[in-house]
C-alpha cells in the first residue's frame, strides 16, 4: 500500500455520472443548491464540464456551455472543476486546427476550468501536443490520459510508454481511463505497480461499473499505491457509471489510506440528486435503470454501444441478424489495428461491422473507415496488414505525420462564416461553440441572441 498516504477522490456526479446513467440531462439548476456544500467535502476535484456537457446543454438544454462553467465557479471557489477533453477532437468527432484547439483550452481555463484530462482514442500522443502545450500555457492542472483497452498489442509496457510519453509532454498526473471497465482488479493492481515504479507524477484511475467489477478493481488499484480514483455520489453510480463516493469512502474508513472525507456530509447531497434523477427520468422520459453487462468483457463493447447498434438494426429491420454484428466487431477491430473502442474509433467500428454484416463483409467502406486506415486520426496500436489496406484505401495518400500539420488554422474562417450568418459581434467562445457543433450552435444562437 501507498502507506499512510490519504486516497484522493474526484466527484464526477455533475458530468460521468449523469452522462452513464441519464443522457448527460442535468440541468445547471439542478446543481446549484448542492454547489458550495460539494466544495466543503474535499474532493482533489469535481469532474463537471466537457464529454458530453458541452453538445447536450447546446442541444438539449438550451444552455450556453460556457455560462453553465462561469456560473459552477461562482460556487466551487475551493475545488478545481475537472474537464474532459479529447485532444485534438476538442469535444467534437473530428480533428481541429491547433488554433481551435489551443483557444478552447484557453478559453475553458478563463472561464474556470482548474484541471484538463486530456486523451486520444488511438493513445496516438502526438494528437495532444497542441491541447497538452496549451493547457500548461494557461496554468491548468494537466492531466494526460491513456485508453486501457485489452488486445495483442496492449500489455504494460506499451501503456507504460505512452505514460512516459505524455510525462514528457508536460502532464502532471497521469490517467489511465478505463471507459468499457474492462480493467479487472488483479491486472490493475499490475498496471499501478508498473506506473508507479516508473513514473513520479500522481496516477489517476477512471473506470465503469459495465461489467461489474470497478470496486473491486479500485481496491486493488489502492493497494498498489493509485492516487487518485473517480467516483461518483450513489444516485448516478454503478450500472454504467463510476462505483459510489460514499461506498468507497466507507471501504477504506481506518486504513492507512482512509480518504479523510465524510461519508455523513455527502448524504443530504445524495438526497438531492437522487430527487434530481427522478424528475430527470420522468422530464426525458429516460431509462435510468441500466443493468451490469458482463458480455463487455468478451465483447469489450460499451453497454451504451450495444444498445444503439441493436435500435439501428431493428431500424433496417435486420435485428435477427445482431448476433452477427457482436461476432463481427472484433474482427473488424481487430483488421483494422486494434483501435480502443472509445468515440469516435467506436462508432466508425460498429458502423462498419453493420455494413459488413447487412450488405457483406466490406462492400460499402464509409470514409470514415478510410480515414482511420490511412492513419488520419492517428497512429493505430497496431499495424494494418497492407494488402487489406490496399483494398480499403486503394491509391489514398498514408499519413505518416500528425494529422492536424495538414489542417490550416480556422479560428479567422470560423468567425467571418459567423459574421456572415448574422453573428459579427459573436464572442470567442460562441465561435468556438460554433467551431465544434455548428449547426447545434447556430439554432442556440436563433433561440438566445
Amino acid at each position: 500500500m501507498n502507506t499512510g498516504i490519504p486516497l484522493k477522490i474526484t466527484e464526477t456526479v455533475l458530468r460521468d455520472g449523469h452522462q452513464s446513467l441519464a443522457a448527460t440531462r442535468m440541468r445547471t439548476s439542478d446543481m446549484l443548491p448542492v454547489l458550495e456544500q460539494l466544495d466543503e467535502i474535499g474532493y482533489f476535484s469535481i469532474e463537471a464540464w466537457g464529454g458530453a456537457t458541452f453538445d447536450s446543454c447546446l442541444r438539449f438544454l438550451n444552455e450556453d456551455p460556457w455560462e453553465r462553467l462561469r456560473t459552477i465557479k461562482k460556487y466551487l471557489k475551493k475545488t478545481p472543476i475537472q474537464m474532459l477533453l479529447r485532444g485534438q477532437n476538442v469535444l467534437g468527432y473530428n480533428h481541429y486546427a491547433d488554433d481551435v484547439v489551443s483557444e478552447f483550452v484557453k478559453r475553458a481555463v478563463d472561464n474556470g476550468v482548474g484541471v484538463i484530462r486530456i486523451f486520444d482514442a488511438l493513445n496516438d500522443v502526438r494528437n495532444l501536443e497542441a491541447s497538452m502545450r496549451a493547457a500548461k500555457e494557461s496554468g491548468a492542472h494537466v492531466q494526460g490520459a491513456f485508453v486501457y483497452t485489452i488486445s495483442p498489442y496492449h500489455n504494460n509496457d506499451s501503456f507504460l510508454k505512452v505514460a512516459k510519453d505524455l510525462v514528457s509532454l508536460g502532464s502532471d498526473s497521469i490517467c489511465i481511463k478505463d471507459m468499457a471497465g474492462l480493467l479487472a482488479p488483479y491486472k490493475a493492481y499490475e498496471l499501478v505497480k508498473t506506473l508507479k515504479a516508473e513514473i513520479n507524477i500522481p496516477i489517476h484511475l477512471h473506470t465503469h461499473y459495465t461489467s461489474g467489477m470497478a470496486s473491486m478493481t479500485y481496491l486493488k488499484a489502492v493497494e498498489a499505491g493509485v492516487d487518485i480514483i473517480d467516483t461518483a455520489l450513489s444516485p448516478f453510480a454503478m450500472a454504467s457509471s463510476q462505483p459510489a463516493t460514499e461506498a468507497m469512502i466507507a471501504a477504506l474508513e481506518g486504513t492507512e489510506r482512509d480518504s479523510g472525507l465524510s461519508k455523513e456530509k455527502l448524504f443530504p447531497i445524495a438526497d438531492h440528486f437522487r430527487t434530481i434523477k427522478k424528475q430527470l427520468t420522468e422530464t426525458f422520459n429516460l431509462n435510468t435503470n441500466i443493468e451490469i453487462d458482463t458480455k463487455v468483457l468478451s465483447f469489450q463493447i460499451p453497454g451504451g454501444m450495444l444498445s444503439n447498434l441493436l435500435n439501428q438494426m431493428k431500424e433496417q429491420g435486420m435485428a435477427d441478424k445482431f448476433p452477427d454484428l457482436i461476432e463481427e466487431m472484433p474482427k473488424v477491430r481487430a483488421e483494422l489495428g486494434y483501435p480502443p473502442l472509445v468515440t469516435p474509433t467506436s462508432q466508425i467500428v460498429g458502423s462498419m461491422s453493420a455494413f459488413n454484416v447487412m450488405l457483406g463483409r466490406y462492400k460499402v467502406v464509409p470514409r470514415e473507415i478510410k480515414d482511420l486506415a490511412r492513419g488520419k486520426y492517428g497512429r493505430t496500436p497496431a499495424p494494418i496488414d497492407p494488402e487489406f489496406l490496399k483494398t480499403l484505401i486503394g491509391d489514398d495518400e498514408i499519413i505518416t505525420h500528425r494529422p492536424a500539420d495538414d489542417i490550416k488554422p480556422q479560428m479567422p474562417a470560423l468567425r467571418q462564416e459567423l459574421a456572415e450568418k448574422g453573428y459579427p459581434n459573436a464572442s470567442t467562445e460562441d465561435v468556438l461553440s460554433y467551431a465544434v457543433f455548428p449547426e447545434v450552435a447556430l439554432k442556440f444562437f436563433e433561440s438566445n441572441r
